[in-house]
């Protein structure tokens, strides 16, 4: 019995990660690396839905995206034209206005509505630390109110990620970059590990500012 107990902590301890350290910098100027979304723009993507490294759906995926009001629209569109899954995302509420099988779930709007934040919108959350990671990736690291925490890095080589992780340091969205690109959104990996582990493969095919209309005149 004393075996067990003593087992537990060291159990727990193990069952949870460490974040990665950075090594903070006083250093003036440091601009955090930003992938996300200066203006409102609309986006459309080729996308590919893998589970465990299978390919599930290859389906266009359209998003009006404005980073003022963080909020955004949505779609899953077939390569033929029809329409999957329709929403619109505001900080106030999230309408559904349409879901066919296999996007009809709850599940799947959340996610798919945190995926589109985590990517396009800036962190909500307020900055912690900035500097360098062991690699030499610039560091900037974001505390979300639900205890998460958000890295944004550059390295010299490898391009921009993000990483979200759970308020115990576990790894839960990963999210790369492909600077070769012209366009920083031109290739996008997300690798999502949740209670079952998918991942997003994004080719842009078109990306458009949203220019406010201008006034009419008197």
């Amino acid at each position: 019995m004393t075996r067990v107990i003593l087992l537990i902590p060291i159990l727990f301890l193990l069952s949870c990660q460490t974040l990665p350290v950075i090594r903070l910098t006083e250093e003036k100027p440091f601009v955090c690396p930003s992938p996300f979304l200066k203006e409102k723009s609309r986006l459309v993507h080729a996308i590919e839905n893998r589970v465990r490294g299978n390919v599930q759906s290859s389906v266009l995926g359209i998003t009006v995206a404005d980073p003022a009001t963080r909020s955004f629209s949505c779609a899953i569109v077939t390569a033929e034209g029809m329409s999957l899954f329709e929403a619109d995302f505001s900080p106030a509420a999230v309408k559904i206005h349409r879901a066919l099988p296999p996007f009809e779930s709850e599940d799947f709007a959340k996610n798919m509505m945190e995926d589109i934040k985590l990517i396009f919108l800036a962190p909500e959350g307020s900055l912690q630390s900035k500097g360098y990671l062991s690699d030499g990736s610039q560091a900037c690291r974001y505390l979300q109110t639900s205890g998460d925490v958000i890295d944004v890095t550059e390295h010299p080589s490898d391009g921009i990620q993000i990483k979200r992780y759970s308020s115990t340091g576990v790894l839960k969205k990963h999210v790369t970059f492909d600077k070769s690109g012209k366009n920083i959104y031109q290739h996008i990996e997300l690798q999502a590990y949740e209670f079952f582990d998918y991942s997003l493969l994004m080719n842009l095919i078109e990306a458009q500012p949203i220019k406010k209309q201008a006034q009419k005149k008197k």
